[in-house]
């Protein structure tokens, strides 16, 4: 028998449970060991069942007791609207007390009388100070007969899984701990490829594999119950370090492989250049702008691409970098491509670089609805002839119509709203063209070594100068009229204020309980009564432009919004924010929205505020607000945001780069991942090793062909 056996080896399992197995993805032996338990009971210690006024079992009220009872009296009692549940009494010899089951009505025909069990579950008072009952326990036979019941000394360290498609949890209990046990049997103590060198097992102090995966399925009577719940024994370690070993293998290929593969262009950017540059902005860069400048200066003069990601808060100053990045390139006889998630943003993108650098290069806006050269002119022909610097647009710009003549640089703003095959795509437009990825959502670091592990990052952790942090405040419905007072005051001041609505109309359930912009906006025009404009994603472009400008200009001072200005509105007098049903928004959002205000310099305006109104919050949704108030650190408030919602709702189900991790968790097994990066790198030069031939087998499922063009074992792209 043999790990990467079909299923139906495993004892028990017919074509019919196979089936069933093979739906869900469990198609081999491996793919069921592959599916961890999601806890562990205690069930080392047997406990007895305590008399109507024993105090002696109190401390089992902040836990399970384990017993070893015989049933009597099993039945199926119906209630209300034919909900059933099972009741017994469990007898121990010298107690008896009450056990109820429910949802599982099948265990009134299966469950004997007069024959002992293994029971084990919370154990309460009914009704706080009523008679001991036993709450849905996992119940075990144990014997034939009932002599069997006194040799009993316990029910060891017992796996919870969860159920594999249609097949509930506990015959995947059975199942895996016959296939644990038959591998052994058959195979030995090592009964399954151990492929992680002995050196990094050693460094690290893990198991092997077949020790830590027969550990998390069949754990030993010494193991540590917490360490086992928490998922933080050496044999979840082993599986988490090995997970990430190899997904970090992946990377440190594909950046050698970067370092390997030049590119076909030059930069004509010496020193002077950048200087020249950055001398035609109207300001000085930050302390922080001018390190990041410099990495990419030293990027763009090497021979092979940059892939390099730059992650600043909201407002530290982005955007000017990939400016000036483009007009060096502009300046070399190259073009640029800078593509942003919405035409919104485009269209902001496209009028600040204009203003800023539209004398010294030419540049074009190109959207699904849109194609704007700064100059006229028709612009595809002109963007293909390579007489356009710089081409500013949405996913327009991977679209086959949109063709380049030199694409020397591409810029992707807001990264997180791609994937990883809009990338490619863009960078695919040119011949191996530099990469430049930019993203005001901080992202956690964990997500940054994995999902962008092949690029290089920098962080802008400096605001320009004169930029006011903003006040956050909570609130429930109860304070909407001190909301209103506080926007009155800035705004008779002179500033500008934002109203953001959950919805744009009303819904049905819960969405009928949230404000919308439609019903609950006029309420809040008549309350501040200054001119108001609305913006919503269903308004046509020029509507919406049109509202926008007079917000900018002054000729109204409230706009009444959902998320659509999460991002590309930046309006310097905007000192004051209202958010709706904030309950319903995520960290990053929250983040991402009040960081529209508090951009000006101008004292008179007042201090910057941001009031999240939040309707009935979940005991969740109060942790995600009071982490919102408490910070305006966009790298803490994504670590949080991850450690609350989990990579996937981070990075949205767009994001085709996630890595899907199994075994590892990237906000519980930081500390692994970052060994699993440092220890890549040198690894990856010892895959010629004989000796690691079976870390190559494991990798070269990953990366088909592992020989490099020189005949040298290594990785190949």
């Amino acid at each position: 028998m043999d790990a990467r056996d079909p299923i139906t080896r495993t004892r028990g399992v017919g074509p019919v449970l196979g089936g069933r197995l093979a739906a869900a993805g469990c198609r081999r032996i491996v793919d069921l060991l592959a599916h961890l338990p999601l806890r562990y009971e205690d069930r080392r210690t047997v406990g007895r069942l305590p008399g109507a006024d024993d105090a002696a079992v109190e401390p089992a009220l902040s836990g399970a007791l384990t017993v070893v009872a015989r049933l009597e009296n099993v039945k199926r009692v119906f209630g209300r609207r034919r909900f059933s549940r099972v009741e017994a009494v469990a007898c121990d010899g010298a107690a008896r007390v009450g056990v109820v089951w429910f949802n599982r009505p099948y265990l009134a025909q299966q469950l004997e009388e007069d024959v002992p069990y293994l029971l084990h579950g919370p154990l309460r008072r009914r009704g706080g100070d009523g008679p001991w009952q036993l709450s849905n326990p996992s119940v075990e036979r144990i014997g034939e007969e009932p002599d069997d019941a006194p040799e009993f000394e316990g029910g060891g360290v017992r796996p919870v899984y969860g159920r594999i498609g249609e097949v509930p949890p506990s015959r995947v209990a059975r199942l895996a701990a016959d296939a644990i046990r038959d591998l052994r049997d058959s195979s030995g103590p090592d009964w399954i490829d151990e492929w992680l060198p002995r050196e990094e097992r050693t460094k690290h102090q893990l198991p092997r594999l077949a020790e830590a995966l027969t550990e998390v399925h069949s754990p030993s009577s010494e193991a540590s119950i917490e360490d086992l719940n928490a998922r933080r024994s050496p044999a979840h370690a082993r599986l988490a370090y090995g997970e990430f070993l190899l997904q970090q293998l992946q990377l440190a290929a594909a950046r050698r492989q970067r370092r390997r593969s030049g590119k076909p262009h030059g930069y004509r950017a010496d020193g002077a250049a950048w200087t020249e540059a950055t001398g035609l902005l109207p300001f000085r860069l930050t302390g922080g702008q001018e390190r990041v400048l410099g990495e990419i200066a030293d990027d763009l003069g090497r021979k092979e691409p940059m892939l390099r990601l730059v992650q600043g808060d909201v407002g530290s100053g982005k955007t000017v970098l990939a400016a000036l990045s483009c007009l060096i390139a502009a300046r070399s006889d190259l073009q640029s491509a800078l593509m942003a998630p919405t035409e919104l943003l485009a269209e902001q993108h496209f009028a600040s670089l204009e203003r800023l650098l539209g004398c010294d290069m030419t540049i074009a806006l190109v959207t699904s609805s849109q194609r704007v050269a700064s100059d006229g002119g028709a612009v595809e022909e002109r963007i293909a002839d390579g007489r356009i610097d710089l081409v500013v647009g949405t996913h327009a710009l991977i679209e086959e119509r949109t063709r380049f003549a030199r694409l020397g640089l591409a810029v992707i703003d807001e990264q997180h709203r791609f994937g990883v095959v809009q990338r490619q795509s863009l960078a695919r437009k040119g011949l191996r063209p530099d990469l430049l990825v930019m993203t005001a959502t901080p992202i956690p670091r964990s997500l940054a070594l994995t999902v962008y592990g092949d690029l290089d990052v920098s962080i802008l952790d400096e605001m320009p100068p004169g930029r006011r942090p903003v006040e956050t405040r909570v609130t429930t419905d109860d304070g909407m009229e001190e909301a209103v007072e506080e926007v009155r005051r800035r705004l008779e001041s002179g500033g500008r204020a934002y109203v953001v609505f959950p919805l744009i109309d009303g819904g049905e359930g819960t969405a009928a309980e949230l404000p919308s912009l439609m019903e609950s906006g006029p309420k809040w025009a008549r309350a501040l009564a200054v001119p108001c404009g609305v913006v919503h994603g269903r308004l046509r472009r020029r509507e919406r432009d049109e509202t926008m400008g007079r917000f900018a200009d002054g000729s109204i001072q409230v706009l009444l919004a959902t998320t659509v200005i999460e991002v590309g509105v930046d309006v310097p007098e905007a000192t004051a924010m209202v958010i709706l049903g904030a309950e319903r928004f995520g960290l990053a959002q929250l983040h991402q929205l009040r960081g529209r205000i508090g951009r000006g310099t101008d004292p008179a305006l007042g201090e910057p505020l941001c009031i999240a109104i939040a309707g009935q919050p979940s005991s969740e949704a109060e942790r995600r607000l009071e982490v919102f108030a408490a910070s305006t650190d966009g790298f803490r408030i994504a670590e949080e945001d991850m450690r609350q919602r989990g990579p996937g709702e981070i990075l949205g189900t767009r994001q085709a780069g996630l890595p899907q991790f199994r075994f590892g968790d990237l906000a519980r097994d930081w500390t692994w991942l970052v060994a699993a990066r440092q220890d890549a790198a040198e690894l990856l030069d010892r895959l010629a090793d004989p000796a690691n031939d079976a870390l190559r087998r494991q990798l070269e499922r990953r990366i088909p062909g592992l020989a490099s063009s020189d005949g040298e074992r290594g990785p190949r792209p």
